[in-house]
């Protein structure tokens, strides 16, 4: 069974830093793309950033570009978001996502996500 665990939110000053994780399980995540998602209170799911599944390849909203910095770590099944120089608008919970078709099957999966709160 595919898991996605989100981890590293919480409540953050404007101006602050933190780092969220997600740690992989139930499927070989070396070879899968993955992506951070997140949804703002009263709003739609909005593209974070995304990364090949080498981490050779990364690619970000141009609403996070320049403060956030997508990672990943094969050996320990984990990607990583870091967070810097956050602002209230980054508020939303986020999540850790990877889709695509596999087999001629369209496959989606999501965490549960973690909050992140930006606020003084």
């Amino acid at each position: 069974e595919v898991q996605l665990v989100e981890s590293g939110g919480g409540l953050v000053q404007p101006g602050g830093s933190t780092r969220l994780s997600c740690a992989a399980s139930g499927f070989t995540f070396r070879t899968y793309a993955m992506s951070w998602v997140r949804q703002a209170p009263g709003k739609g799911l909005e593209w974070v950033s995304g990364i090949s599944s080498s981490g050779a390849g990364t690619s970000y909203a141009d609403s996070v570009k320049g403060r956030f910095t997508i990672s990943r770590d094969n050996a320990k099944n984990t990607l990583y978001l870091q967070m810097n120089s956050l602002k209230p608008e980054d508020t939303a919970v986020y999540y850790c996502n990877t889709n695509g078709w596999y087999g001629g099957i369209w496959y989606n999966h999501w965490g549960r996500g973690t909050q992140v709160t930006v606020s003084s």
